[in-house]
C-alpha cells in the first residue's frame, strides 16, 4: 500500500471517529435522558453499543492502516454502527416520538445540533 492510500485510510478514519465521537456525546447527554423514560432497556443496550464502538476507535488508533487487521476492525466497526442506526432509528426513535410532544422533540433536535457544531469546533481546534 502506497503512503498516499494509507494517509488517505488514516484521514478517513479521524473523520469517522470525529463524528462517532461527536455522535455517542450528543446522544448520551442530550437524547439518552429523555429517552430513558420511554425505554430504559434500549437506552442501556445503546450505552453499550457505543461502549463498542468506542474500543474498536480506540484499537483502531493503534493499527497501521496497511494492515489487514485494520480493515478488518474497520469493516466490525461499520456493522456496529449500522446495527445501531437501525435500532434506533426502527425502534426508539418512533417510541419516543410518540411519547415526546413535538414542541419538545423540536427543541430537543435543537439543543443535539448546537452541541454538535460546539463538539465539531471544540475537536477541530485540538486536532
Amino acid at each position: 500500500m502506497s503512503d498516499r492510500a494509507k494517509e488517505r485510510k488514516m484521514r478517513m478514519y479521524r473523520t469517522i471517529r470525529m463524528e462517532l465521537e461527536i455522535h455517542t456525546r450528543i446522544e448520551e447527554e442530550i437524547f439518552y435522558p429523555v429517552a430513558r423514560g420511554v425505554d430504559e432497556e434500549m437506552i442501556a443496550e445503546a450505552t453499550e453499543e457505543h461502549h463498542v464502538v468506542d474500543m474498536i476507535l480506540r484499537e483502531l488508533e493503534g493499527i497501521d492502516a496497511s494492515e489487514d487487521s485494520f480493515d478488518a476492525k474497520m469493516t466490525v466497526l461499520q456493522e456496529n454502527v449500522e446495527h445501531h442506526i437501525e435500532e434506533e432509528e426502527g425502534e426508539l426513535f418512533p417510541k419516543v416520538e410518540k411519547k415526546i410532544k413535538k414542541d419538545q422533540l423540536s427543541q430537543l433536535g435543537e439543543q443535539m445540533m448546537q452541541r454538535k457544531e460546539m463538539l465539531a469546533r471544540e475537536m477541530e481546534r485540538a486536532a
